[in-house]
């Protein structure tokens, strides 16, 4: 595999940081705006989706839902733009302006979605984990301190310091392994494998599972607990087995899927993905 990944973040060329600056640059007070009141919309639809919560009120850790539901809205407004800011937005676009949804760590503390305009970071979600900051942020890319996840350490850094997460070798559901390498116990949630998002799993594809292969050969096995609690999580149709067991199968299974060409196989992703599903969440 080559290329971005999704929702990679795009290095603005220089030709991107004229254009940004000639048609994007000079709308920023109104682009800023238009998002905050984009935002308030967003809210208005998703807020009352999600149950209350007094110990984690809206909108904390819902930067993903934010901003993919903002994102598809302003998609849908720039087919047929009506405000100027859409109409300029629109203009970008058709002269080769990119606007897409991005994802990575953020300044080394959490996980974060924001939305690249071009050679702009724009963030419809910047309170999604401190309530009190602004709704919206709009900097240059390479001063935002949004960098892409790199491999399973640095995904197992950031999910410690965002989600209090503790990780551990899927040594549990081999077969998964070298797409969900990881399972997670994070306060308030069940056991669970990680990461479901399209950016890791890409990621491991396109390094033919070697990061997996490496974390699962030698990271310490999971607790007895977390390991029962996964299993009885998993339906009949998934096999489960001990640690003891699982190690050499989640092994064998990355060099399997590698040396099969698993990583250029569309449907045996999409199989990969919904036995992950198949897993109950509590």
């Amino acid at each position: 595999m080559s290329g971005l990944l999704p929702q990679e973040i795009e290095p603005p060329t220089p030709d991107v940081e004229k254009l940004t600056g000639r048609m994007v640059l000079p709308i920023l007070p109104q682009l800023m705006a238009y998002l905050a009141a984009l935002r308030a919309r967003v809210d208005e639809e998703l807020q009352p989706t999600f149950p209350v919560n007094p110990a984690k009120p809206y909108p904390l850790g819902r930067c993903e839902e934010i901003t993919r539901a903002a994102l598809t809205v302003l998609s849908g407004r720039l087919r047929r733009p009506a405000h100027p800011v859409e109409q300029a937005l629109a203009s970008f676009q058709r002269q080769g302006g990119r606007i897409r949804s991005i994802w990575g760590a953020l300044r080394g503390t959490y996980f974060q979605n924001a939305l690249q305009i071009g050679s702009l970071y724009a963030d419809v979600a910047n309170d999604t984990v401190v309530i009190t900051k602004p709704k919206v942020e709009i900097l240059p890319i390479a001063e935002c301190g949004l960098v892409p996840i790199r491999d399973v350490d640095h995904f197992i850094e950031i999910a410690g310091k965002y989600w209090g997460a503790e990780i551990f070798p899927n040594l549990v559901v081999p077969e998964l392994a070298p797409l969900f390498p990881m399972i997670s116990r994070i306060p308030g949630q069940s056991a669970r494998l990680q990461m479901g998002c399209d950016y890791m799993i890409d990621l491991f594809r396109r390094e033919g599972f070697r990061g997996p292969e490496a974390f699962l050969a030698s990271a310490a096995p999971p607790p007895p607990d977390l390991v029962d609690e996964l299993r009885g999580l998993c339906p009949d149709t998934l096999q489960s087995v001990t640690p003891e067991l699982g190690r050499d199968r989640a092994v064998a299974a990355c060099r399997r899927a590698r040396e099969g060409g698993a990583a250029r196989d569309e449907a045996w992703r999409d199989r990969m993905v919904l036995d992950m599903l198949s897993i109950r969440r509590l």
